[in-house]
């Protein structure tokens, strides 16, 4: 009797399909609004950002070192859960992983909430005042957010070739759109924002030249930024989908940190060169600000609708790639027999996880919902970097443990080899991302709030309480049935 193969993921992406996915999952609010409303969640950080920007990426660039290292020893889906449950612990895995897909999920649904505005100030650029006003309407503005996160799911089932048609062109015309920013940093100056400023709203504005540095400000504003360089990960995830993943899984890695770390700094730099910092904090403190809004004073109309436009593109980019990248967090869990098995079944003809897909999508819309009843985004983002810190501290913390703790996996790296550079990384990595978590933690505990839900610390700690729950049900309900278990996770997963 014929037996059929049984289904699995089809390695079908590239090179650029899985810089894209890491690109796009980096680029978004990150870029368009953080860096500006910064100057209302961090008040005094001022003519501090850019520096930073600049070392919030010291963290990130060892946390991305240690993913392409293990990457290329562990390339299957669900990258940061498979790297630490086979190199560190399984319940160290699981917990890495899940903060990780909490953070992202909640995040996915952040930045679909926050894509309305953008989109409204697009059609209010084009002079559709009533279609407008309408997207300021509460009950609107949530349901275009939905209708965003549950189409790309449904691209997303329709396999990779349908993926990466939609994210591939939006990803370059995300950077031309975005280019027009920096090309602007080189044409116009604070003096032109300023005549600008007067000439359209009678308002005369004087820079403040000068303000204290505050070590305390600059670390808890880097801690915050370092949000920005979040989304590499990504890539580890389509592990299971990558064309010759030994190697393209770390120079992905690499390229999307590398070129969006560039754009990122670039781009803010422009308009911090444009607009003074003074007024950019004087305006966060009383609205959300975005880089479009800063520049449509001194750009031509023509102009501002293109970055505004570029703005809504690369918010809504992000959405395919993180819902790929969290939808295979929870198949890889659901493969080792740790979340229901449900969610590891491929579509039979898409070959997807779509029961992953349409759980991710779950979990987003309930991020959007949060967005909303909050009333203030920066939530889900503290959210997203407690959890991110968290997992690649422990990936940075599996690179420095795998050599003792499974030294055959070890073996398959295939990447910088030498154990002395690996052991630098992760401890440079360890020290780095131990201090921005102990920095984040600390303003987020002695922020002022309404309620304590509003701290994304006890918020992660339940969760994380959660998936403690999770794992132990799952892992004694398998022991009693498989005692070599603990063997077995020693071994990568079956493709």
């Amino acid at each position: 009797m014929f037996n059929a193969k049984p289904k699995k993921l089809a390695r079908q992406m590239g090179l650029l399909a899985l810089t894209a996915t890491g690109v796009c999952s980096m680029l978004g609010a990150s870029i368009n609004v953080v860096p500006f409303m910064i100057q209302r969640n961090v008040p005094g950080i001022g003519p501090y950002v850019l520096p930073a920007f600049a070392f919030a990426a010291i963290p990130a660039l060892f946390a991305a070192l240690a993913y392409g290292i293990l990457g290329s020893a562990m390339p299957r889906a669900g990258g940061s859960y498979i790297y630490a449950s086979r190199g560190l612990n399984p319940y160290l895995g699981f917990i890495a992983s899940f903060s990780q897909w909490f953070g992202l999920s909640i995040v996915i649904g952040v930045i679909a909430y926050v894509t309305v505005p953008f989109i409204r100030d697009v059609t209010l650029a084009l002079g559709w005042e009533g279609v407008s006003q309408s997207l300021e309407v509460g009950w609107i503005r949530v349901t275009i957010a939905l209708s965003l996160i549950w189409a790309f799911v449904a691209i997303n089932i329709q396999g990779i070739k349908s993926y990466e048609r939609i994210v591939l062109p939006m990803m370059f015309l995300m950077f031309g759109l975005g280019g027009i920013v920096i090309v602007a940093g080189l044409i116009y100056d604070t003096s032109d924002f300023l005549l600008a400023l007067k000439n359209r709203t009678g308002i005369t504005f004087q820079p403040t030249r000068h303000t204290d540095f505050d070590w305390r400000i600059f670390l808890s504003a880097a801690a915050l930024l370092f949000s920005s360089f979040i989304g590499f990960d990504s890539i580890a995830q389509a592990g299971g989908e990558a064309k010759n993943p030994t190697k393209s899984l770390p120079t992905a890695i690499l390229l999307a940190i590398f070129g969006v770390g560039l754009f990122y700094f670039l781009f803010a730099a422009s308009v911090y060169h444009i607009v003074p910092w003074s007024y950019v904090a004087q305006e966060a403190m009383s609205k959300d600000i975005s880089a479009p809004g800063l520049l449509s004073y001194v750009l031509p109309s023509g102009l501002g609708i293109a970055i505004l436009a570029g703005a809504a593109i690369a918010l809504i980019n992000d959405l395919p790639a993180m819902l790929l990248s969290v939808s295979r967090l929870m198949f890889a869990w659901a493969k080792d027999g740790i979340f229901p098995k449900a969610v590891s079944k491929i579509h039979p003809k898409k070959q997807t996880p779509h029961v992953a897909l349409w759980a991710a999508g779950g979990m987003a819309s309930i991020g959007v919902l949060g967005s909303h009843f909050a009333g203030d985004f920066f939530l889900g983002i503290d959210i997203m970097v407690t959890s991110m810190m968290v997992n690649f501290l422990l990936m940075c913390i599996t690179l420095v443990s795998i050599g003792k703790l499974n030294p055959e996996i070890a073996k398959r790296i295939g990447v910088l080899k030498n154990r002395t550079m690996q052991l630098l990384i992760g401890w440079m990595g360890i020290g780095s991302l131990s201090a921005f978590l102990i920095i984040h933690t600390y303003k987020d505990m002695m922020a002022e709030t309404k309620a304590w839900y509003f701290h994304s610390t006890p918020i992660w700690g339940i969760v994380m309480g959660v998936a403690s729950a999770i794992f132990v049900y799952n892992w004694v309900r398998l022991k009693k049935n498989e005692p070599l278990l603990k063997e077995r996770f020693l071994q990568l997963p079956e493709e």
